[in-house]
């Protein structure tokens, strides 16, 4: 890690440590990841899964287990479940995935009576910091929310918007992007980011800025906001993006992480507790990062 990344995530230390459950926790790097955490003080850790394969996973990727509690769950699914039910009983603060399908991870957690969803919607915010830069963005939706109607967009501002300001930044400046910077009875997302900027005039969207309709380059690059000729107090600014579709979301944050120079960490919010679900193919450092992200909330 750079140093201005890793005095970041120091900053991101809560005041007192978090307990995460990792289901079926046979994923090297999530393994990893929940290492570094510990050592850097920010959890404490409860493995589910196959005690011997958990054990042998470790041994072979020099991973310290430490004096870690291991919960022997038969499969994935009984993991899952089992994760759930340490939120409930307070034993857990976070939960998250390790070698396991995402659904799977999520079936337990939005079961009607069994499960730890909240009221409101469940979404997902990526956080991305780029490392040339020292600069951070919170992306939202790439993972849980698929097409999203007005009202859902504004509780995924509501979500996004109370992970942003536990991480620092008091009325964080709110972006729902769009293809163009002009309304256009056609395009659907011209219209909500009309309406959601409106709302949030109005007071009826809290603790933030919205403003749009704008397209991606003006929210984030003053220079195209200015050679445009679009002012206001979010364009070139923007601290959250807000997507029209989890196909924008999704797509961008993989082309940030890929053809950009940056690290991505992200957490599923709206539950009892904060859900990380990575992708199997992310590094051990964007693991980390989620989990000091989540420890934020």
């Amino acid at each position: 890690m750079c140093p201005e990344f890793e005095s970041m995530l120091n900053a991101m230390r809560p005041q007192q440590k978090r307990t995460i459950v990792v289901v079926n926790a046979i994923d090297p790097n999530g393994l990893h990841a929940v290492e570094q955490a510990y050592k850097m003080n920010f959890v404490n850790v409860i493995l589910c899964g196959n005690e011997q394969e958990i054990k042998s996973v470790a041994k072979q990727n020099n991973i310290n287990l430490y004096d870690w509690e291991i919960i022997h769950c038969n499969d994935e699914i009984s993991c899952a479940k089992r994760a759930v039910e340490l939120v409930h009983e307070k034993r857990a603060n976070i939960i998250m995935k390790g070698l396991i399908h995402t659904a799977d991870v999520l079936r337990p957690v939005l079961n009607r009576e069994t499960g730890i969803r909240g009221n409101g919607v469940l979404s997902h915010v990526s956080v991305m910091h780029n490392l040339s830069e020292n600069r951070r963005l919170f992306l939202t939706d790439m993972a849980m929310v698929m097409y999203p109607d007005l009202q859902t967009k504004v509780q995924m501002i509501n979500n996004a918007v109370k992970m942003v300001r536990n991480m620092g930044t008091e009325i964080p400046r709110v972006a729902p992007v769009c293809a163009v910077e002009t309304i256009n009875p056609a395009m659907q997302a011209t219209l909500d980011a009309e309406e959601l900027r409106k709302m949030n005039e109005r007071g009826e969207i809290k603790n933030c800025i919205v403003s749009g309709p704008m397209g991606l380059d003006v929210a984030i690059s003053k220079q195209a906001a200015q050679i445009k000729g679009i002012t206001g107090p979010v364009t070139g600014n923007a601290d959250i993006i807000l997507f029209a579709n989890i196909e924008a979301g999704n797509n961008t944050v993989k082309s940030m992480v890929h053809f950009g120079n940056w690290i991505f960490g992200g957490v599923v919010i709206g539950a009892q507790a904060p859900i990380i679900i990575n992708s199997r193919s992310d590094d051990d450092i964007s693991k980390l990062f989620s989990v000091c992200c989540a420890c934020t909330i």
